[in-house]
């Protein structure tokens, strides 16, 4: 396989059928829930000071309230995740049929027409998906209490005899990561069952190790960590006005700072999630190219025709002068 091809193709089909761009914003929605549930550090004390029209829903006698508060904010965190899984799937079949109609060089894309194919597979991929996560978080869950445990019984030592295992389990999950992208792309492209695309997606992994293990290197940690790094950059100095009026102490300041933050984050919301759906849509486009390049038939040069030696050529009696 050729990866210069492979990935400067991608770059020509995303720069060319823009509607792309589209189908990998919706994309980076079923994976922007990732990172929702991770500790931001916040407790509740008897010292943090709390709005007034907070503060009276905490105050004692209130637990029907605050139950219901609880409530609504465990429905809309339902939606928002149930809404994010329709809408990346919906993302991820679009980018991948997508591509196969652009490699075939069909002129136009419309997105009416790529969301109405979409449907044809929502339901599979959605569930080849959500299998795997399933399974992957009740691995990683059961991982994680034997590790907890581990430690404690040992009094941490069993954690540092432990952590060359734990670092392993990185890589780990970008191999699962590469295997589940050619078994979407499998789906879609051979149009099979969802345990017929896993085993194909293994398939393709396992007899093409060495180019998919260097294509994941160049298109996770290439071009998704360094790409992700170089558009979030902003995201950092966005908050630097919040810091700014928390470092500076006083209401007024910290108002001010979270509001310049705010806006600043709001302007560039547009840029981020174009950004964020090109840089989904190249690296969608190169893995379902690299399917399609490994997969294909080989063409098979030509057998030269057979040499037919001629026939032989009979020796011609000598003509006889006409007799007088």
């Amino acid at each position: 396989m050729e990866f210069g091809e492979v990935l400067s193709r991608a770059w020509q089909i995303i720069w060319k059928y823009k509607v792309l761009w589209i189908f990998g914003i919706l994309a980076g929605c079923g994976t922007a829930t990732g990172g929702a549930g991770s500790n931001s550090g916040f407790r509740f004390s008897r010292s943090t000071q709390m709005p007034s029209f907070m503060d009276r829903w905490f105050q004692p006698g209130q637990d029907g309230r605050l139950w219901l508060i609880i409530g609504i904010i465990i429905l809309v965190i339902i939606f928002l995740v149930i809404l994010a899984l329709i809408l990346g799937t919906i993302g991820r079949v679009g980018l991948i049929r997508g591509t196969q109609l652009a490699d075939q060089n069909k002129e136009h894309l419309v997105f009416s027409e790529l969301f109405n194919e979409s449907m044809r597979y929502f339901w599979r991929i959605l569930g080849l998906n959500l299998l795997v996560g399933i399974a992957l978080a009740v691995i990683y869950g059961i991982l994680i209490i034997a590790y907890v445990g581990i430690s404690i019984m040992t009094l941490g030592i069993g954690a540092i005899c432990l952590l060359p295992f734990v670092c392993l389990l990185v890589p780990l999950g970008w191999f699962i990561q590469v295997i589940l992208e050619e078994a979407n792309v499998a789906l879609v492209v051979e149009d099979t069952g969802i345990m017929d695309a896993l085993r194909r997606g293994w398939a393709v992994v396992k007899t093409n190790l060495g180019p998919i293990i260097l294509m994941a290197l160049i298109l996770i940690l290439g071009v998704g960590l360094i790409g992700g790094a170089i558009i979030g950059l902003p995201i950092g100095v966005i908050v630097l006005p919040a810091l700014g009026g928390v470092m500076m102490g006083g209401q007024g300041a910290l108002r001010g700072g979270v509001i310049i933050a705010g806006l600043c984050f709001v302007a560039y919301l547009p840029v981020l999630l174009i950004l964020s759906g090109i840089l989904r849509a190249y690296t969608s486009a190169a893995w379902t190219l690299t399917y399609l390049r490994l997969t294909r038939p080989a063409v098979r040069l030509a057998e030269p025709l057979p040499v037919i030696p001629a026939p032989p050529v009979s020796p011609q009696s000598p003509v006889e002068p006409p007799s007088i």
